[in-house]
């Protein structure tokens, strides 16, 4: 049975700093994409950033670009995301994604497995 269990939210200040983690368990997950999404209540899961199989080809949604940083350490099955210069608008639940392919999408349906996910509280 495949898991993806997030870890390492928390509350911080505006302009801190915060590393997520999403182990994955059931099976490995190099050379297949992978992704982080986040939530706020009342509102439709929104794309983060997403990385290829390879780790290679990496994607930003713009709000994020130069803040957060996405990447994955395959031989722990571990998928990272450094989030830098934390705003109150990044405040939300963030979800791991794991796609069955090698190509990243932007899009949920693009990923068959999901974690849990993990609130990340940004104070202003």
């Amino acid at each position: 049975q495949v898991q993806l269990v997030e870890s390492g939210g928390g509350l911080v200040q505006a302009g801190g700093s915060l590393r997520i983690s999403c182990a994955a368990s059931g099976r490995t997950f190099s050379n297949y994409a992978m992704a982080w999404f986040r939530q706020t209540p009342g509102k439709e899961r929104e794309f983060v950033t997403s990385i290829s199989g390879n780790g290679v080809s990496t994607y930003y949604t713009d709000s994020v670009k130069g803040r957060f940083t996405i990447s994955r350490d395959d031989a722990k099955n571990t998928l990272y995301l450094q989030m830098n210069s934390l705003k109150p608008e990044d405040t939300a639940v963030y979800y791991c994604a794991a796609s069955g392919t090698y190509y990243s999408s932007i899009i949920e349906g693009g990923y068959d497995y999901w974690g849990q996910g993990t609130q990340v509280t940004v104070s202003s």
